[in-house]
């Protein structure tokens, strides 16, 4: 079977091991924890969907919506990280906290887990990424005024549902913090606090709202006084399974 490999190590052993692949090239991580190799990443499986979408059926219109989507992606980023502020005083409101649920559906689910396990890496804090669909089942039974909970609620075609979750954890007592798209207003009267990030296409908002998520991360983590760059009992290279 043809294996491909997106790594951002050259003649790393993912690099020797697989058929064919594509360097990220972002430069290396300096931290055990990653950043800027995931985000990169992300892009790369978007261009890899735009390529192998083009040789199956996906439009030439639609092709060439995604590819501006992804080319604006620099200069959206640009504009989330203008919230490194107000992110940066929610770290020191939720600083004390030592649970969190990070919640998605769909695109966000992913960004949801990613959040959760950064904030576990290098903030010691205990956190779990979960899916907007499963909250019924456990994750809800956790809920309550010392339990905050992390909603990804982008304008896409899961907001309702996003919605009717906040809802939920809202009854519960729960803090909400919502990261929602620029321009919604409504989210305010739902949660307690909102960090908006650019509207984008669907599938790239993963791209972005994972970098607020991160930038918390790193607030909690050094008012918590951690070694952000090495996190305790985990390590940069992995030699063993």
């Amino acid at each position: 079977m043809l294996s491909l490999g997106i790594t951002n190590v050259v003649g790393s052993t993912q690099a020797r091991e697989t058929d064919a692949g594509v360097y990220t090239r972002t430069g290396p991580e300096v931290a055990v924890a990653s950043t800027k190799a995931f985000t990169s990443q992300l892009m790369i499986l978007g261009l890899m969907t735009l390529v192998l979408g083009r040789q199956r059926n996906m439009s030439q219109a639609t092709g060439q919506k995604l590819a501006e989507g992804l080319m604006r992606i620099p200069e959206l980023a640009t504009r989330t990280l203008n919230s490194h502020d107000q992110v940066q005083e929610l770290a020191n409101k939720y600083k004390e906290y030592d649970n969190l649920l990070y919640l998605g559906r769909k695109y966000s689910y992913p960004a949801a887990r990613e959040g959760a396990l950064k904030i576990k890496e290098i903030a010691y804090v205990h956190a779990e990424g979960g899916h907007g669909g499963e909250t019924k089942h456990g994750p809800l039974a956790l809920m309550s005024p010392e339990f905050p909970c992390i909603c990804i609620v982008p304008n896409d075609s899961v907001y309702s549902k996003m919605i009717s979750n906040i809802q939920e954890i809202k009854a519960r007592k729960s803090p909400v913090i919502a990261v929602a798209t620029e321009g919604n207003t409504e989210i305010k009267s739902l949660v307690d606090d909102v960090i908006y990030i650019p509207d984008t296409l669907e599938p790239l908002t993963p791209i972005l709202s994972i970098i607020p998520l991160q930038i918390f991360a790193y607030h909690v983590a050094a008012m918590r006084g951690c070694d952000i760059d090495k996190p305790r009992n985990l390590a940069k290279s992995v030699t063993v399974e």
